[in-house]
């Protein structure tokens, strides 16, 4: 019997002294195929592109094969190569072209260009920009993503490299994805259900001009490539592996893993920027260009990715369909999200089809979709931003609210109690998962920075202090900075363990930043990108020091999850009260405001904050249904006595009153 084998298997010619075919031209980057690799490259207005292959480090290719002009369908080049050992293989292309910046094309074929949708590229040494092929032979056994409500969700922020990186960590593979393989246990203890990773994605570390390192990797290069330093077998080429590795075990932790994207810019900047990709592949379709070829920025970083073209949105919805359906992710997190809603020249978009796209694909269908819903030109969209009943938003008005009502200020307590049930003037249709709550992030203070620092101190990042916001809406309780003074001390403590009481029980999904449960500073420092050290990363030696943060922290998650009341319901299940019962003050000089959070059953949840320096005693509403308050949290109390274990909180010796201290937060509980 003949036993047929793949048309593909066989080479029709020879080019560079490889046995070629024309390739398929879908999909997109090198996947293997029986025999060979096929390679596929978009390019809408090269004359010319040509494959250049190199052996593994070496500077020079061991061949360059020009695509034939038979090898094109429409601008797609695909060609198939055989006997190849993609073990050793790096690759790259010279596309050539036009060159008038002026119309928006930068062809240069001197430049070996990285395929934009390379799964890895070589991400270190002189060659780091190289692409490389995956062998897609990752075991994932029975994996299954968690698929956690979106409402029980608790986001942990963290850099992959800081979160491990400090000797303190005591893992075997500091700073990389393995290392934070060995602190899902932490995780687990502390009780959050969901990891953000700041960018993956590869990028350069070393471009910034003032301090020479890129921290944060808010600049990709390859968006398709998990960056291969924060893999410890990086260099052996399994960064992919050891990646999904990380997902696997993070969700049979029942954690979720969302990724934080940028898709509004790339490392390439403006003019004056380096040519790695886009630029050279395309320029005039992959970026926004002003009528004389000039980049449109806002992002703030030099460009701006064309994302509404429908190449650009078609390599969008790939890329992420890829991490979602290869790589098990569970979401993403959009950066400057508000610029996938302007088109071609920057103008705000009635319906923006990349945004709609992600929310209707059937792969991203049960992903979660969270956007920072503004930009860096001035374009502000929390509350407004394209959902389509999808997209849930960073909540900014969230986190400058309570972070005013903490520091004392007067005219924010109505403002507050929008806020703690959800936000519903802004998200009234879409449901308390549509708002992610927050008070910090990766961008600006950490929480104890907030307690102690009036103003920024980013003078370390070469920019004279000019870089970071300055409306922080921080307040340093008396003192700028390190003090030994206990009762500025004390009242940090408290402030901080207000703050995250207030966020814990407000609705909606809240997110942490990692270390903030360990009181992790950053001397001051609101925009910390630039730094790769003990200043960024976390230092576990905290988790002695401040015992009482971090076990206060984990009790709040644990009440959290113990009371479905807090993470969702209808506004009406919700009543105020002020000093007196049933009468909240919603006046301008008020700084007392307790909510009763009721779901009808068994779930009662009383919240009383006070913002005022002086004591006040509230009279409470009567225990609902024969059941009497119980006294999870006071922020007043000296620690272990802040906060109870679920379940085990005694009950309060009046009934009818409660005490509650200067600048604090309790909570009480029906039993």
């Amino acid at each position: 019997m003949t036993v047929l084998e793949p048309i593909d298997a066989y080479p029709t010619q020879r080019i560079a002294g490889y046995p070629v075919r024309a390739g398929r031209s879908l999909p997109f980057g090198a996947t293997r195929v029986p025999g060979g690799v096929n390679f596929s490259v978009f390019s809408n207005h090269a004359t010319s592109v040509t494959l250049v292959l190199y052996r593994e480090g070496e500077p020079e290719p061991m061949a360059e094969l020009p695509f034939p002009e038979s090898f094109r369908v429409g601008s797609v080049h695909a060609m198939t190569v055989f006997g190849l050992d993609v073990e050793r293989l790096e690759y790259g292309y010279r596309v050539d072209g036009p060159r008038r910046p002026w119309e928006g094309h930068r062809f240069d074929p001197d430049l070996v260009l990285s395929d934009p949708y390379a799964r890895m590229l070589t991400g270190h040494g002189p060659y780091r920009h190289r692409s490389r092929v995956t062998l897609d032979d990752f075991d994932w056994e029975d994996d299954r993503p968690p698929h956690l409500p979106h409402e029980d969700l608790v986001i942990y922020e963290l850099h992959v490299r800081g979160f491990t990186g400090h000797p303190s960590s005591g893992v075997a593979a500091p700073g990389t994805y393995a290392g934070l393989v060995e602190k899902i246990p932490y995780l687990r203890e502390l009780g959050v259900n969901c990891v953000e990773l700041m960018p993956v994605f590869e990028f350069d570390e070393t471009d910034n001009v003032f301090t020479g390192v890129n921290y944060w990797g808010y600049s990709p290069i390859g968006f398709f490539a998990p960056k291969a330093s924060y893999a410890a077998t990086g260099r052996d080429h399994m960064q992919v592996d050891e990646f999904k590795h990380l997902v696997k075990e993070l969700h049979r932790a029942g954690i979720e893993v969302l990724l934080d994207v940028v898709f509004n810019h790339t490392a390439e900047g403006d003019e004056r920027g380096p040519v790695i990709s886009f630029k050279g592949l395309d320029n005039a379709t992959y970026y926004m260009l002003t009528p004389d070829g000039h980049y449109y920025n806002f992002s703030g970083t030099g460009n701006t990715l064309n994302c509404n073209h429908p190449v650009v949105r078609g390599f969008v919805l790939d890329c992420l369909r890829y991490w979602a359906a290869e790589c098990h992710v569970d979401g993403f997190r959009f950066d400057l999200a508000a610029i996938l809603g302007r088109g071609s020249g920057g103008e705000l978009l009635h319906n923006p089809p990349l945004l709609e796209s992600l929310a209707y694909d059937p792969i991203l269908r049960d992903r979660k979709l969270i956007a920072e819903a503004w930009d860096a030109a001035g374009l502000y969209q929390v509350g407004s931003f394209p959902h389509y009943s999808r997209w849930s938003e960073w909540n900014g008005r969230y986190r400058d609210t309570v972070r005013r009502y903490v520091k004392g200020d007067l005219g924010v307590t109505g403002e507050l109690a929008t806020r703690m049930v959800g936000s519903p003037d802004m998200y009234s249709r879409r449901g308390v998962a549509a708002t992610v709550n927050f008070v910090t992030s990766h961008d600006g203070f950490t929480l104890r920075d907030l307690v102690s620092y009036d103003h920024k101190h980013n003078e370390a990042n070469g920019e004279g202090n000019r870089d970071g916001d300055d409306a922080n809406n921080s307040w340093n309780c008396g003192h700028e900075g390190a003090t030994d003074d206990p009762a500025v001390l004390a009242l940090r403590a408290r402030q901080q363990r207000n703050a995250l009481l207030l966020l814990l029980a407000s609705r909606g999904v809240p997110m942490l930043l990692a270390g903030d449960e360990l009181g992790r500073t950053q001397l001051g420092n609101n925009n910390a990108y630039c730094h790769d050290g003990p200043l960024t990363w976390l230092d576990w030696g905290l988790r002695e020091e401040n015992a009482d943060l971090f076990r206060f922290t984990r009790r709040a998650i644990a009440f959290r999850r113990a009371h479905p009341v807090l993470r969702g319901g209808s506004p009406g299940s919700v009543h105020w009260h002020g000093v007196s019962a049933w009468s909240p003050d919603w006046s301008a000089h008020s700084r007392v405001l307790a909510a009763l959070f009721d779901g009808g059953g068994s779930d009662c949840v009383y919240v009383a904050a006070n913002s005022h320096w002086e004591s006040h005693t509230l009279e409470l509403p009567p225990a609902p249904r024969g059941q009497t308050w119980h006294l999870f949290a006071d922020t007043a109390a000296a620690p272990p006595m802040d906060a109870f274990e679920p379940g085990s909180e005694p009950p309060l010796a009046n009934q009818s009153q409660l005490s509650i201290g200067p600048r604090s937060v309790a909570i009480l509980v029906t039993h």
